[in-house]
């Protein structure tokens, strides 16, 4: 009969989790794409790409939507025991509220796990193969973008005006480039052709036109046959973060920089990818007592509950890490603070829960 109850406890739980952690990352998930969309806007992204560039945004979304949901989860179902006087029965029946919790404790242990997964390796695997993806759509829809007709302005201080175009082949082509700010030309060209030299070079070979280079009060005038003319895209790329390391490129990084500031910042990240996967485990002696707490008052008082610890949590956790990073504290003061606090909280709600 007990294995029967935690079946049907752990099935509800696992599936609030679910829920929560979807509705969670949709949240999260629009200032991602947004940040993107900076990246890529005028580019004719696909729906294709932006669905495999959403997939690849999920690891590093899971390891912060993991440790909300383990927390929110159990106040949901709980909540929902208490108010329909499940849990008065299960005392009643002579279960304590250490064994009630158990299904708590295994959902815990499976989020500790794949947040541990999440925050040594796959998420930093997901964010580089992310940058390389956008690095390589920027690249490759560059050259797509540009239309006949039409000005394009996608590459920053550069706009671009062709009269026809046929494949990879430009004809009547204006260019206007500002890349310089003492020095901005003007290029016109009879034909050009598109090519990629590497990930984050577009090269346009043009015959047949020349420049105005406008120096000072005065404006210089060149004629060429052929000229190549490049566009580097690695500046609207997005550039590699210390989130993208993976441990071991982590520890030698810290190892080999000379910057006191940046390696402290290198800790912090250590650290956080050890505390998120702990506070997991903080959590389940947080959620139950919570759960009961406000189980009575309804679920819309338990989900705000639950927000606003988290809510706290980040809040002091940003607040601790700032500190750390102006050498106010150490590094893992402000790396572990918050989560002891909230460890601290959780057994002593734990421990009273228990003894009623």
């Amino acid at each position: 009969m007990v294995k029967i109850i935690y079946r049907s406890v752990l099935k509800e739980l696992l599936i609030a989790f679910l829920l929560i952690i979807a509705f969670l990352n949709s949240i999260l998930m629009m200032e991602k794409i947004l940040k993107l969309s900076r990246h890529l806007s005028g580019l004719g992204t696909s729906a294709c790409d932006m669905a495999q560039l959403i997939l690849y945004l999920q690891p590093s979304l899971l390891a912060l939507t993991i440790p909300m949901a383990l927390l929110l989860a159990p106040i949901v179902v709980y909540g929902r025991m208490t108010m329909d006087n499940e849990i008065i029965i299960l005392r009643a029946s002579g279960m304590s509220f250490r064994q009630i919790s158990y299904p708590v404790m295994v959902l815990a242990l499976l989020g500790f796990l794949f947040s541990m997964a999440f925050t040594f390796y796959l998420g930093p695997k997901s964010s580089v193969k992310l940058r390389d993806e956008v690095a390589k759509m920027i690249a490759v829809k560059a050259a797509l973008a540009v239309e006949a007709g039409t000005f394009n302005t996608s590459l920053s201080d550069l706009a671009i005006l062709v009269r026809g175009k046929h494949g990879d082949v430009l004809e009547d082509i204006f260019i206007y480039d500002s890349r310089s700010k003492e020095e901005p030309k003007v290029l016109m060209a009879r034909e050009g052709r598109l090519s990629m030299q590497d990930d984050f070079t577009l090269s346009l070979s043009l015959k047949d036109g020349y420049i105005n280079i406008i120096k000072d009060l005065n404006i210089i005038e060149l004629f060429f046959d052929r000229y190549q003319f490049t566009m580097a895209l690695a500046p609207y790329a997005p550039t590699m973060k210390k989130f993208e390391l993976m441990p071991a490129e982590l520890m030698r990084n810290i190892r080999e920089t000379k910057d006191g500031g940046e390696r402290v910042a290198l800790y912090l990240e250590l650290h956080r990818r050890l505390s998120l996967p702990a506070i997991c485990l903080v959590l389940t002696l947080l959620a139950p007592p919570l759960s009961l707490m406000s189980g009575k008052s309804g679920k819309l008082l338990g989900l705000t509950i639950g927000l606003a610890v988290f809510a706290g949590y980040y809040v002091l956790q940003i607040y601790c890490e700032s500190l750390a990073l102006h050498s106010y504290i150490p590094h893992y003061v402000g790396a572990w603070a918050t989560t002891v606090l909230l460890g601290i909280i959780g057994v002593i709600l734990y421990l009273r829960e228990s003894a009623r």
